[in-house]
């Protein structure tokens, strides 16, 4: 049995930050290493139970990608096999292996990259409402899931744990970093998701939407980090049973949120979840995984 890692515990090693998922130290003045714990959050809340060997799962998928879109754009990873990690993480074996990555320290943009291929979630409420996504006019006459004429780019702010990411137009993304650094990350946002979302539909997956994250390095180069096309950061789709007009089956955390809705959530108060909901949202992670790598992922 996989014994669940809520938090890591590492007293050695200087925290950083604990996020919703990650656990963030600093190693030295050039590395970072991210611990994926096995929390899972939901609207922005971190629910109270964990759900074993899913940090496992998130990093060893994000591990996939990293080396999939290395020639898109470089990221941060240094290495994800703890036996090349310094001994000051080594010790600490029981609780880090197969869960961490050790990785550059670069200057974190404060915008998340969404990219939407198909509309839906929060996306297709505001086109109901409005015509648009994230202020960006769209076609008439879309229907829930279908796939859009050509990807968006559509970012958000990134909120501190207990606030809300807030969806912003493009241009507002260059009033916050900067018209040409907005430009880049929309253009390599667009190809990371183009690239992924060719390798994925060919494995039986539709990626609706993910979330990617840049960083830049001390040269100034603009870099991958964080997660990569996880189902903590994306929408997952089965391609075998895609049907437009309706919301979808899904290999992501889309499962946890449908129950959250059912028992009418407030959207604030993190709760313990039934035993049920907590195998059914691992085994779709599993099966992700699965249908992308070919492999069975390593939870020992």
């Amino acid at each position: 049995m996989i014994e669940a890692l809520y938090e890591s515990n590492c007293p050695d090693l200087k925290l950083i930050a604990r996020g919703k998922v990650r656990d963030l130290y600093e190693i030295d003045d050039s590395s970072l290493l991210f611990v994926a714990t096995d929390r899972i959050s939901a609207y922005d809340v971190i629910m109270n139970s964990p759900i074993a060997g899913k940090g496992k799962i998130l990093t060893q998928i994000s591990v996939f990608w990293f080396d999939f879109l290395k020639d898109v754009v470089p990221n941060h990873l240094i290495t994800a096999n703890i036996d090349e990690m310094p001994a000051s993480v080594q010790k600490y074996r029981s609780q880090l292996k197969g869960r961490s990555l050790l990785v550059k320290k670069v200057q974190v943009l404060p915008i998340e990259a969404i990219i939407r291929g198909f509309i839906t979630g929060s996306g297709w409420k505001e086109y109901q409402n409005k015509g648009t996504v994230c202020d960006i006019e769209l076609p008439q006459g879309l229907r829930e899931s279908e796939r859009l004429p050509s990807a968006l780019f559509t970012p958000s702010t990134k909120a501190e744990y207990g606030d809300h990411d807030e969806n912003i137009h493009p241009n507002k993304c260059a009033e916050i970093i900067g018209k040409q650094r907005a430009e880049e990350m929309a253009r390599v946002a667009l190809d990371l998701y183009n690239r992924a979302a060719e390798y994925a539909a060919a494995k039986g997956i539709i990626i609706a939407d993910t979330k990617f994250e840049f960083g830049v390095d001390c040269d100034g180069n603009i870099m991958l980090v964080d997660e990569v096309l996880t189902p903590d950061s994306s929408r997952f789709w089965p391609k075998a049973t895609f049907k437009v007009g309706r919301a979808q089956e899904s290999y992501d955390k889309q499962y946890l949120r449908d129950y959250l809705t059912s028992i009418d959530f407030d959207m604030h108060t993190p709760i313990d979840l039934p035993p049920t909901v907590l195998d059914n949202t691992f085994k779709k992670y599993i099966e992700a995984y699965v249908k992308l790598t070919g492999n069975r992922p390593d939870l020992e």
